[in-house]
């Protein structure tokens, strides 16, 4: 009788093309009771010997049966349903579907989990940089491959879900773990100064959009905030704002969604200017939106974005983003005496070491100044 190999035991033999080949007992099928041999390949008996051996170690724990059921698509949802969807914020759970729908699935969904290799992922990686956007009317005159940041987004997605299969002992080592990730770049912040906002003013009248800028400067919301405020967000008598929402493009609807963080979740006060203005607004709109479209809905981020590139176009300002009007407000606050706990709630951050960090070059300054104002009234007394 032929003796009953034990798991993890192996042979070497020399093929008809000249490799050797290294064959071990992976495991067994638990409805046949027959044998799961797996095997290596090398060039000498020496190397097939070594790969033979590492081969048999990682192997060792691994649950061989459930490692073959899925392929890298089929874990994802796996992953997406038992784990990202308790684990991460509601807000981020539609990106992560788009991640893996539109770029991780039509890419590698068909490889099976226990054969990705670091090599495909690698591939996968570089194609989306090259040219990995959805066709969306959104994206038209944008590039035509991802940015390094959603990139790195969408290999820490992958390599959650590989963790995740390696702890459920489906894959011995993590794949991901040994990628090399683009860089991102640094975008400078930009800063309108009270000259340029004079200016920046002037002609937001003449286009009309002057009351939705001004509270965005006063406030520092954040792009989806601002166009989410609704009337009943809005206490006139108390003078302040409860920030509640955000509205944001998902699969090309323009839709309301829940803030980024809970620490997005605040009211603020808001001064007599402020209350002015928007009194004013309510007077001159209908609907539930403070700036709502003209059909009464949301307006789309992408529009507000257009029309602040056109305002400081023909105010003869340097463009800027969206987000550099939030840097703006938050500059000027800090460096007219707001102190950076109340500018980082005001803001939303979660912690007011993050504003420190984020406007380090603001406070280096105000420190500066304080330095040299102490060093002239303690030089008098010498």
């Amino acid at each position: 009788m032929a003796k009953r190999r034990a798991n993890g035991e192996g042979n070497i033999r020399k093929r008809k093309d000249g490799r050797w080949e290294g064959r071990y007992t992976a495991g067994r099928d638990p409805d046949t009771g027959k044998p799961i041999y797996k095997n290596v390949l090398g060039k000498t008996q020496a190397e097939t010997k070594e790969k033979l051996k590492q081969a048999i170690e990682e192997n060792k724990g691994l649950d061989v049966v459930k490692a073959g059921r899925y392929t890298v698509g089929q874990w994802m949802d796996v992953w997406f349903e038992n784990y990202a969807k308790i684990k991460v914020r509601p807000s981020s759970h539609q990106t992560y579907q788009g991640y893996i729908k539109n770029h991780i699935k039509p890419a590698i969904g068909d490889i099976p989990l226990n054969k990705l290799t670091s090599l495909e992922l690698q591939a996968l990686y570089k194609k989306l940089l090259e040219g990995g956007r959805v066709e969306r009317v959104e994206s038209k005159n944008k590039p035509k491959g991802l940015s390094p940041k959603t990139v790195r987004n969408i290999h820490q997605i992958i390599s959650s879900a590989l963790e995740l299969a390696r702890s459920q002992k489906l894959i011995s080592t993590n794949p991901a773990d040994s990628c090399a990730l683009p860089k991102v770049e640094h975008r400078e912040m930009k800063t309108l100064t009270a000259e340029q906002l004079a200016a920046f003013f002037r002609e937001a009248r003449n286009s009309g959009v002057f009351e939705m800028y001004y509270l965005e400067l006063v406030t520092g919301l954040r792009r989806g905030e601002l166009l989410g405020l609704k009337w009943e967000d809005v206490n006139l008598n108390y003078a302040t704002l409860t920030i509640r929402r955000q509205i944001t493009r998902i699969n090309g609807e323009v839709v309301e969604a829940p803030l980024k963080t809970k620490n997005s979740y605040r009211t603020l006060s808001i001064g007599s200017d402020a209350i002015e203005i928007l009194t004013g607004q309510r007077q001159k709109v209908s609907g539930e939106y403070v700036f709502p479209s003209p059909t009464g809905g949301p307006i789309s981020p992408d529009s507000v974005l257009n029309m602040l590139h056109r305002v400081l176009g023909r105010a003869g300002l340097p463009k800027v983003r969206f987000h550099d009007l939030r840097h703006t407000f938050a500059t000027l606050a800090i460096q007219n005496g707001v102190d950076v706990k109340t500018v980082s709630g005001m803001l939303g951050h979660y912690s007011a070491g993050f504003t420190l960090d984020t406007y380090a070059h603001v406070t280096t300054a105000a420190q500066k100044e304080a330095a040299s104002t102490m060093g002239n009234i303690l030089s008098s007394s010498f």
